[in-house]
């Protein structure tokens, strides 16, 4: 037996927006349907109520609820970056009007959407067999708000 597994994200009233400007940032993205509202409410007749989307092939369900669920850091989306023009691009659009920095390359948009934007070698750096290696780059990170790729790799190779 096979099961499609996506992830819903619970916005106020802004899903299809969200949608829309996370699809335009993530290549081989896409909005694939949208529902909407109609006479029996709770929303305006015609405001969204689901937008299914795609980020680069994941499937995401954005659900205008209200707001009685806020967003939280407890779930993320994770992007992993080949470069850092990525992830400059990534960090400066997903932090502009109202987006939240954090640390260790996390970042909250304006929608209230918690993203990991990180290299995508931190998986080969942190479980590098050379523990040293390994907790160097662990230790750059944890300074840092977005990943500076060069620092950390510098970090990584002892230098």
């Amino acid at each position: 037996m096979s099961h499609k597994v996506s992830t819903c994200l619970w916005y106020d009233n802004n899903a299809e927006e969200a949608a829309n400007f996370y699809v335009s940032l993530i290549p081989d993205s896409r909005v694939t349907a949208v529902t909407r509202y109609g006479e029996a409410g709770p929303m305006p007749k015609g405001t969204a109520l689901t937008v299914v989307f795609q980020l680069a092939g994941v499937e995401y369900m954005g659900l205008n609820g209200g707001p009685i669920f806020p967003q939280s850091e407890a779930a993320s989306i994770v992007v992993q970056c080949d470069t850092q023009e990525e992830i400059d691009s990534l960090w400066t659009a997903l932090t502009a009007d109202g987006g939240k920095e954090s640390q260790c390359g996390w970042l909250k948009d304006r929608f209230g959407v918690s993203w990991q934007i990180v290299p995508s070698r931190i998986g080969e750096w942190m479980t590098d067999p050379d523990k040293d290696a390994a907790g160097r780059a662990f230790g750059a990170i944890m300074q840092m708000g977005k990943i500076d790729l060069a620092t950390v790799e510098k970090a990584f190779r002892g230098e």
